[in-house]
């Protein structure tokens, strides 16, 4: 497998490997685990179709383009280890990529949108109390900005806690 020769990949690369959606989905399943190939491709076209199990064309194209392309790609740079012998895929322990992949469970909301939430409640009472909703504007303004940014901080310290392995 070849080695970088800088400490790690830059931001433009990192964005570069993500921006493909098999070798996204690669490092996403990745993360459970080691997988053969065959597995991989297996996981990799089941969620592109929603089939289970996938077409049999849909998971030959994946197989093929993970072992021409990507898997020799992502090993080039240090994301994934692969055993050409054992057609074992793993996840190198630089992982430099994965702390820019938020993967949220389906029906489940992101820390993104979680924050932009935030801000437009922040926004809608601030207009609450402006127009004079009767119980927000007895808190008053510097109330209820101060309750946001309490939260605000409070939830960025515990999604900082809490992805910090």
């Amino acid at each position: 497998m070849a080695t970088t020769s800088e400490p790690g990949l830059s931001e433009t690369r990192i964005h570069e490997v993500l921006s493909n959606d098999r070798r996204r989905m690669a490092i996403e399943f990745l993360q459970g685990g080691d997988l053969t190939l065959r597995e991989l491709s297996e996981r990799i076209a089941e969620a592109e179709t929603g089939e289970s199990p996938p077409p049999r064309n849909i998971r030959q194209s994946a197989y093929v383009s993970l072992q021409q392309t990507h898997i020799p790609k992502l090993a080039e740079l240090d994301i994934v280890n692969y055993d050409e012998e054992s057609k074992v895929v793993s996840l190198a322990e630089a992982g430099d990529v994965t702390v820019y992949m938020e993967v949220v469970p389906e029906g489940e909301l992101s820390w993104s949108e979680y924050y932009a939430a935030l801000a437009a409640l922040g926004i809608v009472l601030m207009i609450a109390v402006a127009v004079g909703v009767p119980v927000i504007s007895a808190v008053g303004a510097p109330g209820l900005g101060s309750l946001v940014f309490a939260v605000l901080g409070g939830s960025a310290v515990y999604q900082r806690w809490t992805q910090e392995d």
